[in-house]
C-alpha cells in the first residue's frame, strides 16, 4: 500500500516559495501571479501505519515550521503542476528518507520516491503556467510529474536494447565526420572526435559502440579535462597598462620555471605560474605532493590535546563535479570521491 504525504512550509519559513515567486515575477514578468505554495510530496511504499505516525513528525517535517497533509490536498481552482526526477537520476531526498524509515522500523528499507509541487495562485493563464514550467524543469535531469496517486511506486525496468554500434565511423569522410558530430552535439571538438576514429581504425581496428563514444564525449568534455583553461594562447594583446606589468611578470615566471623547455601559454599555466616559482626557488618547504596534478595542501603540525600531530591542509578545493553517467548523484558526492579532496 502506497502511503502519501504533502509537506508545506510554514508562513514565515516559506522562504523557498518567496524566493520564486519573486524570480518570476521579476524575470518573467508575471504580474499576475499573486502568490505560490510549494510542498514536498512524498510516497512511500513498504511501512506500517505505527511506522508512519513516528516519522510523520520526526523523518517528513519539523512540527515548529512545517504543516503535513494526510493523502491529499485541497489546491482549490489553482494552478497546479508537479516536478520529480527522471528515471535512473538519483533522487537524493528519496534515499534519505527510506534510510531513515528503515531505522525507524529496524525491517526491510521501504520504497520512497519524492515530487516538488507548485500551486500557483492568481490569474495565471495556461500558456503562463507552461513558461513557468519550461523556466523552473530542467529537462537534464527533470520532468513534469502525474498528480495522481500510483498504486505502485516501484520502477518498471525494461530490458535494454543491444549496445548500438556506430557502423562505418573509421571510415568516415571529413564531411560525415562534421554531420555526424553535429547531430549529436558532442562537448569534445570535431578534432578530438577525428583523433577518436584514426584510433579505432588504427589500434581497436573496428567501429565504436555509441556508449564508448559518449564516455569518451564526457571525460573529454570542457568540465573535466580542462580544454578552455588548456588552450593554446597564440595571439595575446592587451591594453590597460597594469595587466601588461602582469603578463610581463608571467612571462618572468615561465622563463625561469621552465628555462629552455617549451610550454603552450594557457590559461592554466597562468594560474599556476606563482606556485611553480616558488618550488623552484625551495620556498614551499611545506608543499604536499602528489600524483593528481593540480593538488594542493600543505603540511603542518598541529597541536591536539597537548600532542603534535602531522595534518594536511587544504587551501584548494577540486573543482570537478563527477559526471553524472558514471556516478549519478549529480555532483552531490564532489570533493569525496577524489584523491586530492
Amino acid at each position: 500500500m502506497v502511503k502519501r504525504i504533502y509537506v508545506q512550509k510554514k508562513s514565515g519559513f516559506d522562504v523557498e516559495a518567496k524566493g520564486v515567486l519573486a524570480d518570476l515575477q521579476e524575470n518573467l514578468q508575471i504580474k499576475e501571479l499573486e502568490d505560490i505554495i510549494i510542498l514536498n510530496r512524498y510516497d512511500v511504499s513498504g511501512i506500517d501505519d505505527i511506522t508512519y505516525e513516528k516519522a510523520k513528525n520526526t523523518i517528513f517535517a519539523e512540527p515548529q515550521v512545517d504543516i503535513c497533509f494526510d493523502e491529499e490536498y485541497d489546491f482549490g481552482e489553482n494552478k497546479v503542476f508537479a516536478v520529480e526526477f527522471l528515471p535512473g537520476q538519483f533522487d537524493q531526498r528519496a534515499t534519505s528518507l527510506a534510510e531513515c524509515l528503515q531505522i525507524i522500523s529496524g525491517k526491510e528499507r521501504p520504497i520512497a520516491k519524492s515530487a516538488k509541487v507548485y500551486v500557483l495562485k492568481g490569474s495565471i493563464t495556461d500558456d503562463k503556467v507552461e513558461k513557468i514550467k519550461k523556466y523552473l524543469i530542467n529537462p537534464v535531469d527533470s520532468r513534469v510529474a502525474s498528480l495522481e496517486k500510483l498504486d505502485s511506486i516501484e520502477d518498471k525496468m525494461e530490458e535494454p536494447s543491444d549496445v548500438a554500434i556506430i557502423d562505418g565511423f573509421i571510415k568516415m569522410t571529413d564531411e560525415d565526420a562534421t554531420k555526424f558530430y553535429e547531430k549529436y552535439g558532442f562537448a569534445m571538438d570535431l578534432q578530438d572526435l577525428k583523433f577518436c576514429q584514426k584510433y579505432f581504425r588504427d589500434t581497436e581496428k573496428r567501429d565504436p559502440t555509441m556508449t564508448e563514444m559518449k564516455m569518451i564525449d564526457t571525460y573529454w568534455s570542457d568540465h573535466c579535462r580542462h580544454t578552455t583553461f588548456l588552450t593554446k594562447l597564440e595571439v595575446i594583446d592587451i591594453k590597460w597598462d597594469l595587466l601588461k606589468e602582469i603578463y610581463e611578470n608571467y612571462m618572468a615566471s615561465r622563463k625561469f620555471v621552465y628555462e629552455d623547455r617549451k610550454k603552450d601559454i594557457c590559461l592554466m599555466d597562468v594560474a599556476t605560474i606563482a606556485a611553480k616559482e616558488l618550488k623552484k626557488r625551495g620556498i614551499l618547504k611545506d608543499l604536499d605532493e602528489s600524483e593528481e596534478i593540480n593538488a594542493c595542501s600543505i603540511k603542518a603540525n598541529i597541536m591536539v590535546d597537548g600532542k603534535e600531530e602531522e595534518y594536511l591542509i587544504m587551501f584548494k578545493n577540486e573543482t570537478h563535479n563527477h559526471p553524472t553517467e558514471i556516478e549519478p548523484f549529480g555532483g552531490a558526492a564532489t570533493c569525496l570521491g577524489r584523491s586530492n579532496t
